[in-house]
């Protein structure tokens, strides 16, 4: 049994006609109340359509089928790569879905793919291209970009494109990186973000204007033209940015280098921690503080420690905001939602996390239209939301969240009323206590839930069913 099957609460449907999630309605987070409902039912596991092994638990009514798998083979002959990541999906032909699905790899391993076609050889992350049904089934896939690393997460564009981000900053330029890979067999710097077509292959050109820091996440606000950026720095804080191209993306149908960077500070509350626990209705004026040089040299190879907060430090320099471990993102409706994975306060019960920020996880809201930023929900413990990571909104306004915690994780809703609950439950994978879904994306219509398992591995799902009964 589920530890938390049993839910109370109101319905879990959201109002109709609200512009947005939360938009004129208090939140959870707003009120300092804590409200689960009952969503879709309980969860119960399902086998797979694949191949009848059961790895996720659902409500009732609603099926999957796992897709390429890491270890696979890809239809243009090539081998799938490990650790699926963020993930967006764009309209087909005939019904069919378009993914673009990072691959979170780190190191000098070696390009998947063709080496000849990668931005840096030696590194073996990027990002793969399939055209699935409604149902999961793969009809043709391979590598969109390759030579990148830890492709973390990053943001659809209504243009036609994904911007995938590295969450690094390794190079030749800097010492080792945290997990002992060897930087010096590398042939080019990262921690950049890159735009993908959804039809084709990337340029492998990074837009080095928007920073060389760890970035998490992207989501493009059409009236400014601003892409909006997160920054998981999981030892140090984490920054909220913007990057302001020289022309409107919308019009140049593609993201320009030579823009401006910016980091989100507090109005006149220079360096406002707003990684702690934060009082009911918690809401702040914003304005930006400039970063003057975002693409910095390193000389003398510093440690990876230093050269990770080499771009933040030029903002905390001049008053910007700080977070913990900044990682999904999603535009809606004027609004940018954004994930703190350790913000909050630590719960009574609950052994706090290591690095920086010692909470279970809030939700934030950046209102492009009037520079404010809200608190959406704070997690008052682990069992109620633990260490949120990706993000996506569903049709009818209701945040989907992806869990990263210590536990059994989970997909969860957060709807406009600030109500949370379990979607979906990952059957732990055997040897690998950290897998974690990622990439939740509804593909069009919004028929299909695609989705992946991030493992020392790692596997994609396409999830269908009776949406109509809850707030998806």
């Amino acid at each position: 049994m589920d530890r938390r099957r049993f839910l109370t609460g109101a319905s879990a449907l959201a109002a109709a006609g609200v512009a947005g999630p939360f938009a004129g309605v208090a939140c959870a987070g707003a009120t300092g109340k804590v409200v689960r409902v009952s969503g879709y039912g309980l969860l119960r596991p399902v086998p797979d359509e694949r191949d009848g092994a059961v790895r996720l638990h659902l409500p009732e009514g609603f099926k999957y089928r796992s897709f390429n798998a890491a270890g696979e083979t890809f239809t243009d002959g090539s081998t799938v790569p490990g650790r699926h990541d963020g993930m967006a999906a764009f309209r087909g032909p005939r019904g069919t879905a378009i993914l673009v699905r990072n691959h979170e790899v780190n190191g000098p391993v070696g390009a998947f793919g063709d080496p000849e076609d990668a931005y840096d050889p030696a590194a073996g992350g990027g990002t793969a291209t399939l055209q699935v049904t409604r149902y999961g089934q793969v009809l043709r896939s391979g590598p969109s970009l390759n030579g990148t690393m830890m492709n973390c997460s990053g943001g659809p564009m209504p243009w036609g494109s994904w911007v995938t981000c590295e969450e690094t900053v390794n190079g030749p330029d800097v010492g080792n990186d945290f997990s002992g890979g060897d930087n010096s067999k590398l042939t080019q710097k990262h921690g950049y973000i890159f735009e993908v077509p959804s039809r084709g292959t990337a340029s492998a050109r990074p837009i080095r204007a928007a920073g060389r820091f760890a970035h998490e996440s992207a989501a493009f606000d059409p009236a400014s033209g601003a892409i909006y950026l997160t920054e998981d720095n999981f030892a140090f804080p984490s920054g909220f940015y913007r990057y302001l191209p020289p022309r409107n993306p919308l019009a140049a149908r593609r993201i320009l280098d030579g823009g401006r960077l910016q980091m989100l500070a507090v109005r006149d509350q220079p360096g406002k921690d707003l990684s702690a626990g934060q009082p009911a209705g918690a809401a702040y004026k914003v304005t930006w503080v400039d970063i003057d040089d975002p693409d910095p040299e390193f000389t003398g190879k510093p440690s990876n420690d230093e050269a990770i907060q080499a771009v933040g430090k030029q903002g905390r320099a001049k008053g910007a905001a700080l977070f913990s471990r900044l990682e999904g993102a999603v535009y809606h409706h004027g609004t940018v939602y954004f994930v703190s994975t350790q913000g909050g306060a630590t719960a009574s019960g609950d052994t706090p996390p290591s690095g920086f920020g010692k909470g279970r996880g809030q939700v934030w809201a950046y209102e492009t239209w009037s520079s404010t930023l809200r608190l959406v929900y704070e997690s008052p413990g682990s069992v109620t939301l633990d260490l949120p990571d990706n993000v996506t909104v569903s049709n009818r306004g209701t945040l989907v969240l992806c869990e990263d915690g210590d536990g059994d994780n989970f997909l969860r809703g957060l709807t406009r009323r600030g109500e949370i609950f379990d979607f979906a439950r990952l059957v732990p994978v055997a040897g690998d206590s950290g897998a974690e879904f990622a990439g939740s994306t509804f593909g069009p219509g919004g028929h299909t839930l695609y989705v992946n398992i991030q493992s020392r591995q790692g596997v994609s799902f396409a999830i269908w069913g009776p949406w109509h009964r809850g707030a998806f």
